[in-house]
């Protein structure tokens, strides 16, 4: 199933941390920088804002000397930019001063940051560190519910429900595939059900009005 997925996105935009990695912002600290930025932010919008951001200021050094009003001059375009600025310069200023400037790879340590969840949290770690771990947004929510291989009300069941059943070696590419394919094939409304490359193994959970 992941197979015709992988090869069904081909020519679509990657999702934005892993395009971010791939234009050298791999850090821990960049990768967890741009998805606070992401949240609720459309990809189209939080690459370039990440990418201009961290032109700027790419260490928890460089972003704490900023402060939250340069921070938020530059990061404008996305959603919640104001409280968004505050937890980055936070972010950076706890970075420095009580950690010695570098992000621990630990998740727990990561998600005592406001602003920062498992879904931020793990795609972090799994794009800057390699963890084996599964970042469920509401794309990788929907399509595996939709497609009847977990069954479960919110993302952090969805979270649950994939690490016990999905083998581990998916768990980071994942998010790089289910992003694309739910922006474009498994869409939230009207799914493309009839030209999509894994109906016959798609129990099409909650679908109404396919395509």
């Amino acid at each position: 199933m992941l197979a015709r997925v992988r090869e069904s996105i081909r020519g679509f935009a990657d999702a934005a941390m892993f395009e971010l990695a791939e234009r050298g912002h791999a850090s821990l600290f960049e990768q967890l920088v741009g998805c606070i930025l992401s949240i609720r932010t459309r990809d189209e919008v939080t690459l370039p804002v990440a990418l201009r951001l961290l032109t700027r200021a790419r260490t928890p050094e460089a972003l704490r000397a900023l402060g939250p009003e340069r921070i938020d001059a530059l990061i404008r375009p996305v959603t919640f930019h104001e409280p968004k600025a505050r937890t980055l310069h936070a972010l950076a200023v706890r970075t420095v001063e009580e950690l010695g400037g570098e992000l621990p790879a630990d998740a727990q340590v990561l998600q005592s940051f406001k602003g920062v969840g498992p879904k931020c949290a793990h795609l972090a770690l799994g794009v800057a560190c390699g963890q084996e771990r599964i970042s469920v947004d509401i794309h990788v929510h929907r399509v595996t519910n939709r497609w009847g291989y977990v069954r479960a009300r919110t993302p952090e069941q969805t979270l649950a429900a994939l690490e016990e059943k999905l083998p581990r070696e998916h768990w980071v590419e994942l998010n790089r595939l289910l992003v694309p394919f739910g922006k474009h094939v498994c869409t939230g409304t009207a799914p493309k059900c009839s030209t999509c490359p894994v109906l016959s193994m798609c129990r099409q959970v909650g679908v109404r009005q396919p395509r």
